[in-house]
């Protein structure tokens, strides 16, 4: 099963993604309009990372950092492996189904969360593009 190579891979493989969501003309206007503040924890890598919206009025529709030390609370937490998110943003891994049989664990507003996953389908293809140009070991 690929995995990554390292925690500050990870790192750098999903500041890409939420960048090119964050920055997308189409799904970063929407996901700051949500207003869904989230945290992901990936337990495999001792990793957390909150995401908000960003109204600066900058490029980015979106901030994050990899800290449990942020200025927003999550509406929704989730638990999941590093090996299910890549899953999940090259469009392999059903978050219902996911949840369901608790390969993604999580707590809070998760309704809130579900809307937002019909805002970010387009990302998939575009982070596959960047996996199999950039990190063709992450490809499933």
């Amino acid at each position: 099963m690929p995995g990554f190579s390292s925690t500050s891979e990870f790192r750098e493989v999903m500041d890409r993604a939420f960048r090119l969501m964050s920055t997308d003309p189409e799904m970063g206007p929407k996901l700051r309009d949500a207003r869904v503040p989230q945290r992901f924890e990936f337990p495999d890598l001792d990793a957390v990372v909150n995401i908000t919206y960003d109204d600066s009025g900058a490029e980015q529709n979106l901030r994050w950092e990899w800290s449990n030390e942020v200025d927003w609370e999550p509406k929704v937490t989730m638990t999941m492996s590093s090996e299910v998110a890549n899953r999940y943003f090259q469009g392999k891994e059903n978050v219902p189904l996911a949840l369901a049989k608790r390969r993604i664990k999580s707590s809070g507003d998760i309704k809130s969360a579900l809307k937002l996953i019909p805002i970010t389908k387009p990302v998939f293809a575009l982070y596959r593009e960047m996996l199999e140009r950039d990190y063709p070991h992450l490809v499933v």
